[in-house]
């Protein structure tokens, strides 16, 4: 049996790391990607510990010259880009159910910063991936999105993080339709309100239900869906 490669960024803790974890768990081996090299090799060696095949590799998604490292990664089978960061707050109100964040207040170059690693991000790491995927016929790309970016129930607060999720999905459909049949799949997730250093503590769900919805659309037979926008292993409205 043929092992598959897994590529996750923003895996040195949260949901990358448990992303890591779980596909690790799956039979993958899962490279580790952190802006921080030491981290990312400290991330690796937790999975190792079970027994796991793990390897870290240090990525700044926010950066050209970074990202234009992955050319000589090798094979990249699955990709999940979790690398995020909200800016609007640095004690995370969101963890307590409050928007206090304005739209009125917050500056453009927060939604500039913002863009650089929640939406360009994804795309630099696409653009050097999916080339392969696509070459060899199989492919899984995963963009962890936020249910704030969804333009169905778009709401007030939050706008560099809303707006960057919002154009991370547009990214997902736009790649899915230029890799329509050939066999490489992609697709948005909302992992919902999770325990991680940006949900908080209050937050309603672990770490491990959190990414199930990320490993499912990690995982898709050849027949699964692609340009969707999935939570809890059902689609929801963009």
């Amino acid at each position: 049996m043929v092992t598959r490669t897994a590529l996750v960024t923003g895996a040195n803790r949260g949901l990358g790391l448990e992303t890591a974890r779980q596909l690790a768990r799956s039979g993958y081996r899962v490279v580790l990607a952190a802006r921080d090299l030491a981290k990312a090799e400290a991330a690796a060696q937790h999975v190792r510990k079970e027994g796991l095949d793990a390897l870290p590799f240090q990525l700044d998604v926010a950066s050209d010259e970074s990202c234009a490292r992955l050319n000589g990664i090798g094979a990249i089978d699955a990709l999940v880009n979790n690398a995020g960061v909200m800016l609007e707050s640095d004690e995370n109100p969101l963890a307590a159910g409050l928007l206090s964040q304005s739209a009125m207040d917050i500056t453009p170059d927060v939604i500039r910063q913002t863009l650089e690693t929640n939406t360009l991000g994804a795309y630099r790491v696409i653009q050097a991936i999916a080339p392969g995927m696509r070459e060899r016929g199989y492919g899984r790309i995963v963009n962890v999105s936020s249910g704030l970016g969804q333009l169905n129930d778009m709401g007030g607060g939050y706008p560099a993080y809303r707006v960057s999720k919002t154009a991370l999905n547009a990214l997902t459909r736009i790649f899915a339709a230029e890799l329509k049949g050939t066999g490489v799949l992609v697709n948005s997730v909302c992992p919902g309100w999770v325990k991680t250093d940006m949900g908080g503590p209050g937050a309603r769900l672990s770490p491990e239900e959190g990414v199930r919805t990320i490993v499912w659309a990690a995982t898709l037979p050849d027949d699964g869906p692609t340009g969707g926008f999935f939570r809890n292993l059902n689609p929801i409205p963009w």
